[in-house]
C-alpha cells in the first residue's frame, strides 16, 4: 500500500510538522548552550514582529525570499532543479544598474514614472539571460541544469567583479561600487509613502519591491496552474513521456521554465539595487539564492506556501539580528543553525513522517468506515 497523503496534508500539515522537529531539535540546542528556548524564541518573534522596524525589516529580507523561492519552484514543476538563482539575482542587479546608470550618463532628468519600470525590466531580462544559457545547454546538449547553473553562479560573481573594478568602478574611490544613481532612479520606500499620507513611520529598508513580491506570487499561481502553458510546463515536468505523447515540445517547456526562473530571481536586484543601496555592488545577493532553495522546499513548491516560508525566513533573518544584539551568547552562527535544520528537516528528511501520517490517515478512515457500516447493519 502506498504511503500517499491527501493534498491538505501534504501542502499543509506536514511542513507544519517538519518545521516543529526542526525547532524542537533547534530548542535542545540552544538549552544546551545554557539559554532558555522559550524565551530565545520570544525574543526572535518580538524582534521580527514586536514593533515597525522589525516588522519593515522582516518583510525586505521576505521580499528578496519570494523572488528566489519562486524562481525555484518553477523550475522545479518542470522537473528541473535551477541552483543558479545566486546568479540570475545577481545579473538582475547588473540590469537594474545599468539602466540607471546608462540614464545618469545619457539621459539624465528622466521621471521615475519611466526609469523605475525600465529599471524592473531590466532586472528582469538579465535574470532571463543568464538562466536562459544553461536552458537551452540542458536542452539542446543535454548539459544538466544543476551543473551548468552552479558554474554560471561562479561566472555571475567573475562578470560582476570585473565590470565594477575595470568599468563601472567610481571615479576617485577605491571601492568596489559604481557611482550612485540620481533620485528618479529609486524604487519609493515604504516609510516615505506613509509619511506622504501624514503615517509616521521608521526608515527602513522596505519598499515597493515588496508590491512586485506579492504580484509575482499571484503571477507564478496563475501561470503555473491557470494557462495552458503552466499545464504542459507541468506535464512535461511530472510526466515527460506522456506530456511528449501528447505533443508538448520539451525543449521548449525547459526554456520556458529557465526564463521564467531567471527572471523571478532577476527582481532581487530591484529590492536590493534600486531600493536600497542606490549604486551596483557586489556580493548584495548575499546568499539569498541558496536561500530560496530551502524556501521552495518549506513551501511545497506552491505560491502560496513559498510566500509563508519567505516570511519564516525573514523572521530568522530580522529575529535572529535582535538575538544577537539582545542575549549574550547568542551569535548569528545560532541562526544559521537553525536556518539549516529547517532546511534538513524541510528537504532531506521531509518524507520521514510521509509514511506514519498516511498510515494513521488510513487508521482513522478505516474507523471512521468501520462505524458507518456497524451503524447501518443494525438500523431497522
Amino acid at each position: 500500500m502506498t504511503n500517499t497523503l491527501p493534498r491538505w496534508m501534504d501542502l499543509v500539515l506536514l511542513p507544519v510538522l517538519n518545521l516543529a522537529m526542526a525547532l524542537a531539535v533547534a530548542s535542545l540546542v540552544v538549552w544546551t548552550i545554557g539559554l532558555q528556548p522559550l524565551q530565545v524564541i520570544g525574543l526572535l518573534v518580538r524582534g521580527a514582529w514586536g514593533n515597525a522596524s522589525g516588522i519593515s525589516y522582516t518583510l525586505y529580507y521576505s521580499t528578496t525570499f519570494v523572488f528566489t523561492g519562486l524562481a525555484v519552484a518553477v523550475a522545479f514543476h518542470a522537473g528541473l532543479f535551477n541552483i543558479g538563482g545566486e546568479g540570475q539575482a545577481a545579473m538582475g542587479g547588473l540590469g537594474t544598474g545599468l539602466v540607471a546608470l546608462a540614464a545618469l550618463q545619457w539621459a539624465p532628468g528622466l521621471p521615475a514614472a519611466v526609469l523605475v519600470p525600465a529599471m524592473v525590466l531590466g532586472a528582469m531580462l538579465f535574470g532571463a539571460a543568464w538562466a536562459a544559457v544553461p536552458g537551452a545547454l540542458q536542452a539542446w546538449r543535454g548539459s544538466h541544469v544543476v551543473i551548468t547553473t552552479i558554474m554560471f553562479n561562479f561566472l555571475a560573481a567573475a562578470v560582476m567583479g570585473y565590470l565594477l573594478v575595470e568599468v563601472l568602478k567610481e571615479p576617485g574611490t577605491m571601492d568596489l561600487q559604481s557611482r550612485a544613481f540620481e533620485p528618479a532612479a529609486r524604487m519609493p520606500a515604504v516609510h516615505d509613502l506613509l509619511l506622504a499620507v501624514g503615517v509616521d513611520w521608521p526608515a527602513t529598508p522596505l519598499n515597493l519591491t515588496a508590491v512586485l513580491a506579492v504580484v509575482a506570487v499571484v503571477a507564478a499561481w496563475w501561470l503555473l496552474w491557470k494557462s495552458r502553458s503552466g499545464y504542459d510546463l507541468r506535464a512535461s515536468g511530472h510526466a515527460p513521456a506522456a506530456a511528449l505523447y501528447a505533443g508538448v515540445d520539451p525543449r521548449r517547456q525547459v526554456m520556458l521554465a529557465m526564463v521564467a526562473s531567471g527572471a523571478l530571481a532577476g527582481l532581487v536586484g530591484v529590492n536590493e539595487i534600486a531600493g536600497v543601496h542606490q549604486r551596483l555592488l557586489p556580493d548584495f545577493v548575499a546568499g539569498a539564492g541558496f536561500a530560496g532553495i530551502a524556501v521552495s522546499l518549506i513551501g511545497r513548491n506552491h505560491p502560496v506556501g513559498i510566500a509563508l516560508a519567505a516570511l519564516l525566513f525573514g523572521t530568522l533573518y530580522q529575529g535572529g539580528a535582535e538575538l544577537a544584539f539582545e542575549v549574550p551568547g547568542f551569535s548569528r552562527d545560532m541562526v544559521f543553525t537553525l536556518q539549516g535544520l529547517i532546511v534538513l528537516f524541510a528537504g532531506a528528511l521531509s518524507t520521514v513522517l510521509v509514511g506514519p501520517l498516511a498510515r494513521l490517515h488510513r487508521r482513522v478512515q478505516h474507523r471512521a468506515g468501520g462505524g458507518l457500516s456497524d451503524a447501518a447493519e443494525v438500523r431497522p
